[in-house]
């Protein structure tokens, strides 16, 4: 696997976990919907991002949590394009958080450096946008679709078929002529997945990371995590969130997507520095 993540404008050394910002601009994200819905509000909290140390800014503009509406293709470029036409002067690594091809092409277009999509450059056209461009791309696997993908997720083993689809979405990307140092895998925490899913997957993330690309996490401030703390809700999660990020790097996870960039890099340097030394004497 390479150290390297070609990102469009950049090169991203792996030799450490890259911290991926979350900005939502959109009304109705799960943990903090409506806040960053204006311009001058994305720009902001992306400057804030940065400041805390985030390596990438990813952009939404439709939530994809469990039950959310459908975005029209418009509205959804509508909310994104001002941003990143923004963004894109800053010469920051910016993702852009989409599954629908139009928008996909617009934000590189704009020099977007990377397309994080949770439907694994399905949707028609998709894969051929990102192959033509210089972007990163993250496949993502889920279940169902964000508007029903929670009534009744099942699988008969959900670490095996999420790693082959994974592995089979990244051969097709490979095939279409992607270079593997623009590929990077996510299995989806909480996209069609029970507690026990996720809790399986979570646990066999040395598994994961051996899928031939580099592994994203993304679990913050997800119910999974408000589940196991007896309904913590979003804005409750950070702790539990920054815990999960840090356990998700010590086992080779290579991207963690987060709200809480400060939180994370701070644990994340703390545990780089005082990382137990098994070989030490006594």
């Amino acid at each position: 696997m390479s150290t390297l993540l070609h990102a469009g404008r950049f090169r991203l050394t792996l030799n450490r976990p890259l911290v991926m910002g979350i900005v939502n601009v959109t009304p109705d994200s799960f943990s903090d919907g409506g806040r960053y819905d204006t311009l001058p509000a994305a720009l902001a909290h992306a400057r804030q991002l940065l400041d805390e140390g985030a390596d990438i800014l990813d952009i939404g503009g439709e939530s994809t949590r469990p039950g959310a509406p459908q975005v029209g293709v418009e509205a959804e470029l509508a909310r994104v394009l001002p941003v990143l036409h923004e963004l894109v002067q800053w010469q920051v690594p910016l993702s852009i958080d989409t599954r629908k091809t139009e928008v996909m092409r617009a934000a590189l277009a704009l020099g977007v450096d990377m397309v994080n999509d949770i439907a694994a450059l399905e949707a028609p056209g998709a894969l051929a946008a990102v192959v033509d461009s210089a972007a990163a791309v993250c496949l993502m696997h889920k279940q169902g679709e964000p508007q029903s993908m929670q009534a009744e997720p099942q699988y008969q083993d959900v670490v095996q078929e999420v790693s082959d689809y994974l592995r089979q979405r990244r051969a097709l990307a490979l095939a279409a002529g992607m270079a593997p140092e623009r590929i990077v895998l996510d299995p989806g925490f909480g996209f069609g997945k029970t507690l026990d899913h996720n809790i399986a997957l979570f646990q066999a993330l040395p598994t994961l990371v051996g899928l031939g690309s580099p592994l994203l996490v993304g679990v913050s401030r997800k119910s999974m995590l408000g589940k196991l703390l007896g309904d913590k809700p979003a804005d409750q999660r950070d702790a539990a969130s920054v815990a999960a990020a840090l356990l998700a790097a010590q086992v080779g996870a290579a991207v963690l997507r987060v709200h809480a960039v400060r939180d994370t890099v701070d644990a994340l340097t703390i545990a780089a520095a005082l990382a137990p030394n098994p070989g030490a004497q006594p």
